[in-house]
């Protein structure tokens, strides 16, 4: 997997402080939008893992699975974390160096809705445990399984703007 930053050894000016330096700075706006839709392919195999894990720790009956469930939250949750570093990154280049408000603001929307994707999954899932929710919350639960779909159905509309926007800035 590429990496988003590297460590740059610290100014002489400013000592014990390192300074991030972005690995997509100098590439093409079609490059970051191509870099963008790799991490959204990152993110939806990491929900795809995450809800099998949770999937299969359901079925476990005494939930023997824990413990594997939970390493497998752990690491969907590093992969999460990285990827919006790296989104947040290209947001930043393009609102500042690459001076593209409508390409930065599409990028904002989508780790927005990807936060609130997020947020629902994990909702959804603590809702579905047995002794955790009640049996009058299965219209709750309908409410959230729609909205991560709106929620889908939202990314994918501005993963499109983004394209083509992007095809229009170049």
């Amino acid at each position: 997997m590429l990496t988003a930053a590297a460590e740059v050894p610290p100014a002489a000016d400013a000592p014990g402080s390192a300074e991030l330096q972005w690995a997509w700075r100098d590439a093409p706006i079609a490059t970051l939008v191509w870099r963008i839709q790799q991490l959204q392919d990152e993110r939806a195999q990491a929900f795809r893992r995450l809800d099998q894990a949770h999937r299969q720790y359901m079925l476990s009956g005494q939930h023997h699975d824990f413990p594997l469930y939970r390493n497998v939250v752990h690491e969907v949750t590093q992969v999460f974390a990285a990827a919006s570093r790296e989104v947040l990154a290209v947001e930043a280049e393009l609102a500042g160096p690459r001076a593209q408000p409508v390409l930065a603001s599409h990028v904002r929307n989508l780790q927005e809705l990807e936060q609130t994707r997020l947020a629902t999954v994990a909702l959804l899932q603590v809702m579905g445990t047995p002794g955790v929710s009640e049996q009058g919350d299965s219209e709750k639960l309908r409410q959230l399984r729609i909205k991560v779909i709106k929620t889908m159905e939202a990314i994918s509309e501005v993963l499109q703007e983004l394209r083509f926007d992007a095809e229009s800035a170049e």
